[in-house]
């Protein structure tokens, strides 16, 4: 499943990385704790998360991350859009909760890591 049809599946809008909207995503990885996303072994990853800082961002780096969902309709800082920007990293915005896009996304096939 690509980013656009995730979009597509839970409404969520594009902050930044729409040219990067064709990545192939086959896993999702749900958490606000960045120290348990490190431990993460997983090409094709989306990362889904309510915490919005820069951290998130600096993360998915590390981490060869694709994709960056934050939910609950937080905000997210232009930094944040920066440095997505500079390591294209898309970052999705929704405005339900990370128990509901996560089922969602887990029903039309996106794969738990664990």
């Amino acid at each position: 499943m690509n980013l656009k049809e995730i979009c597509e599946v839970i409404g969520a809008k594009v902050v930044c990385g729409e040219k990067l909207l064709g990545t192939e995503i086959e896993f999702a990885f749900s958490s606000d704790l960045m120290s348990d996303v490190l431990t993460v072994q997983c090409d094709n990853l989306l990362l889904i998360t309510g915490l919005t800082n820069l951290q998130a961002i600096r993360t998915a780096e590390m981490s060869d991350i694709p994709c960056v969902l934050f939910v609950r309709n937080k905000p997210i800082t232009d930094e944040m859009i920066e440095l997505a920007e500079e390591s294209d990293i898309v970052v999705l915005q929704s405005t339900r909760s990370l128990f509901f896009v996560t089922g969602e996304l887990y029903k039309v096939g996106l794969k738990p890591v664990y």
